[in-house]
């Protein structure tokens, strides 16, 4: 059996760590250019960003376990990345009302969800617990990136697709379903630690 490779504590300029820090710079730049939503020109280069940020969460995992390059802080600042890339398109768009009315509910589903694995995480990282991504949380990251990358392009895109805006909603909700059902599953492990023999 071959033990996993140990993390390192300072990698702070490896490839894969840079590529993070590549989608931490690109929220404030999404964010910023959505402050435009009815600029054309805005919503398309808010798409390009969030697209680049959005394939660099696949190549900094790839890199990292290809060249042997994992670290404890780029296992820190990865899901950090990811949320606040999520969270701060998440609001943007509610703000500009492409997600409005009932679908709100499910940004707020998302939101929630983040907030909940992430003091779950905090917690059981106390108990010197590990909270391993399951294949379902994946998907469920896959949707939501897909989701908000037509809900960028929005009104821009309805042209070229009339139904972007549809489907960004539509995957948006089967993200809220399965951030749901993942949340749950993280759950039952935070309260299994917390009321089980280990909590005593």
């Amino acid at each position: 059996m071959t033990l996993a490779a140990p993390l390192r504590r300072s990698q702070a300029f490896t490839l894969p760590n840079i590529l993070t820090y590549a989608r931490v710079a690109a929220v404030p730049a999404v964010a910023g250019l959505l402050f435009w939503p009815h600029e054309t020109w805005a919503r398309w280069a808010a798409l390009i960003l969030f697209v680049g940020a959005a394939i660099t969460d696949y190549f900094d995992g790839y890199f990292a376990r290809a060249f042997a390059q994992q670290s404890m802080l780029g296992r820190m600042l990865d899901p950090i990345a990811d949320k606040l890339l999520v969270s701060a398109c998440l609001l943007m768009l509610a703000a500009d009302g492409v997600i409005a009315g009932v679908s709100l509910w499910a940004a707020i589903i998302i939101l929630c969800r983040e907030v909940l694995v992430s003091g779950l995480r905090e917690y059981l990282a106390e108990l010197r617990v590990g909270m391993p991504v399951s294949r379902v949380a994946k998907w469920k990251t896959g949707f939501q990136l897909v989701a908000i990358g037509f809900l960028i392009a929005g009104p821009a895109g309805q042209p070229i697709l009339p139904a972007t805006l549809e489907i960004g909603i539509a995957l948006l909700w089967i993200a809220a379903a399965l951030t749901i059902y993942t949340g749950w599953d993280y759950l039952k492990i935070g309260i299994h630690h917390a009321t089980g023999p280990e909590a005593r």
